[in-house]
């Protein structure tokens, strides 16, 4: 059987793809880039804001036209199907299989009654088959679904409760990606700060008490140079987490702790957990025991009932805290979620414009950042190899203070050494709005 992959969203969304792909290969499937040539699309969806959901909705729908080509069945997963299954069976028929988070254990079964797919032909069924362009740079799902009330977010919709994966079986999965290439893993949740807290012993122990100990059997059980942690509330910031990251250098000096907003009354409204003080004083903490760190952040404008004088806290607090990266989102109503039951009054042109404000204030605040980096040696990880045949083209690379595809990159001067997934010492000799400059010094 060929395959055609469509893997939409989030890195967890991947990884799932990752997942659900290798359990078909195990099958016998051949994953092609050619959909019009696939016997089976599997299209895995994402239903996190309202551009995501048309997106996927767009991808079924082209995918389900092919087989007009011969294409002899479509599958979609994922967030948008496990919150919308019946109105998607209803308005487009023609997709064979609608399958949500918990009815994935179908996937195999359906297919192969379909005899669209084998008896397990792998001796290993199941290993999460690469689906990006570059295999040295991982992801590591180590939990799943979400705990926190947060009032804009339909992600417990749709992922259910807080569910960590087990330790051992996290370690083995850390070792087959070594084997597979990885030399950078990145670990993802919806907040890496919770994983253990249902795993027994890690429940009593509070927020945070078993994500060092997973940290710590990572670190013994591979060899992978570089572990990012990306996503992580600031309650999950314990000081023995910290510690941890500031004795070992294998843990990277970043970390991806969103805020949404600074202003008290919006983070009250929105159900956050953190005040602006508590961030204040975990911000102060953080750098003064992690030398370097680089701390990412997410934020959230245009929430209902959102003031100008709101928006002016939010800019001021980020003038303070100056954070080294920053996402931000326009607020929209999610079906389903405490905040959808607001009116949404902040109007459309407004959201717009104070993104567009936040997003030039952070760009400043990033470029100040980065400056101080500027004549520092570092490691750098080749990501892609400049074409010989394209003038002034550079190697591209990532130095630890920047997270594959949400941050900028290193271009990399002068150098012909090594191949992507290979580590080379640099010095950085300029930086851009979000990216630096570096010659290659071995």
């Amino acid at each position: 059987m060929k395959l055609g992959v469509i893997s939409l969203g989030c890195d967890k969304a991947t990884v799932d793809s990752e997942r659900l792909v290798g359990a078909l290969v195990g099958h016998g499937a051949v994953v092609t880039p050619d959909l019009a040539g696939a016997d089976v699309i599997l299209v895995n969806t994402c239903g996190f804001i309202d551009a995501a959901k048309q997106e996927s909705i767009d991808a079924i729908l082209s995918a389900a036209s092919l087989k007009a080509q011969g294409v002899k069945a479509v599958v979609a997963v994922g967030c948008l199907v496990q919150r919308y299954k019946q109105e998607l069976q209803r308005e487009i028929p023609e997709v064979d299989l609608f399958l949500g988070f918990s009815d994935l254990h179908h996937l195999v079964p359906e297919l192969a009654q379909r005899g669209l797919i084998d008896d397990p032909v792998a001796a290993h069924p199941g290993v999460r088959q690469f689906l990006g362009d570059q295999p040295h740079v991982r992801y590591l799902k180590i939990s799943e679904g979400c705990d926190h009330t947060c009032a804009f977010c339909a992600i417990p919709l749709m992922r259910g409760k807080h569910r960590s994966e087990p330790l051992e079986r996290l370690v083995r999965e850390a070792q087959t990606l070594e084997a597979r290439g990885a030399r950078e893993i990145n670990l993802v949740a919806q907040d890496l700060g919770h994983y253990g807290r249902d795993l027994g012993r890690g429940g009593r122990g509070g927020v945070g008490a078993r994500l060092p100990e997973l940290l710590e059997a990572l670190l013994a059980g591979t060899s992978v140079p570089w572990y990012r942690l990306l996503y992580v509330y600031s309650a999950g910031l314990t000081d023995r987490l910290v510690e941890l990251m500031g004795r070992n250098a294998r843990i990277l000096p970043y970390i991806d702790m969103p805020i949404q907003h600074a202003s008290d009354r919006m983070l009250e409204r929105m159900r956050r957990p953190e005040r602006r003080s508590t961030l204040r004083e975990k911000l102060r903490w953080l750098r003064s025991a992690i030398p370097d760190l680089a701390i990412r952040t997410t934020c959230l404008v245009g929430f209902p009932g959102e003031t100008d004088q709101d928006f002016r806290d939010l800019l001021e607090f980020l003038d303070e805290a100056q954070f080294d990266r920053l996402g931000a989102f326009a607020y929209s109503p999610q079906e389903g979620t405490r905040a959808a039951a607001y009116a949404d009054d902040v109007p459309d042109a407004v959201k717009r414009e104070r993104l567009e404000e936040l997003l030039e204030v952070q760009r400043a605040i990033s470029a100040e950042r980065l400056a101080r980096f500027v004549g520092r040696e570092t490691p750098v990880l080749v990501d892609r190899i400049a074409d010989p045949d394209e003038e002034g083209a550079t190697h591209v690379g990532r130095v630890p203070w920047q997270a594959d595809d949400v941050d900028g990159v290193t271009h990399l001067e002068r150098g012909g050494w090594g191949a992507p997934g290979s580590f080379v010492r640099a010095r950085i000799t300029a930086s851009e709005d979000y990216d630096f400059r570096a010659v290659a010094l071995t």
